[in-house]
């Protein structure tokens, strides 16, 4: 494949994420935590590989500033701590180093951004399910169809495709544009 095939490809997976319910879905997710940073509560972001560096990318965003100059916001990469992902795992379950996170740190009114390609994430899951018991609000970022997810959150974030590598490009654009609106919500 060349790269222009490549970069057609990638805007055709764009093109085709646009018609879909994913942009209604977005601006619900917008909305969702620019609520929960009015009212101080904290937005916790997690996956695996690439979606944990994902996670990490919003944090930055969001804690430091994304274009405009603002008090930092309260958000936190569950993928940051690799003492507790180790530890966690090693000692229990790595099915749990997420859940576990959302047990300490999360708090009613907060939200959790879940981000898994396929939607089935063992660990992801079983962070919304905690989740919910807190009262958060929870987002899923996934593919097409949005897997396991589908069912495990409430506003579902699905690109129209089932190729990873053209899914985590579309997630970079829906996340960028999520962070570009809870900031401009908030000045």
């Amino acid at each position: 494949m060349t790269l222009p095939d490549y970069l057609r490809k990638s805007m055709a997976v764009i093109e085709a994420t646009m018609q879909t319910n994913a942009m209604i879905q977005t601006e619900k997710a917008i909305d969702a935590i620019t609520a929960a940073f009015r009212a101080h509560k904290i937005l916790l972001v997690c996956g695996n590989g690439g979606s944990a560096s994902d996670s990490l990318h919003i944090a930055g965003e969001l804690v430091g500033r994304f274009l405009k100059e603002r008090p930092a916001l309260k958000c936190l990469a569950l993928s940051s701590n690799p003492a507790v992902l180790t530890a966690w795992a090693n000692d229990y379950s790595y099915e749990t180093v997420f859940s576990r996170q959302v047990e300490a740190f999360g708090e009613s009114g907060g939200v959790l951004l879940g981000i898994s390609t396929s939607g089935n994430s063992a660990n992801v899951l079983q962070a919304m399910a905690e989740a919910k018991k807190k009262g958060m609000i929870t987002i899923g970022l996934t593919g097409e169809g949005g897997g396991k997810m589908k069912q495990g959150c409430d506003i579902l974030i699905d690109v129209a495709s089932k190729e990873t590598p053209m899914i985590q490009q579309v997630h970079i654009c829906l996340y960028h544009y999520l962070c570009q609106k809870v900031e401009e919500n908030l000045m």
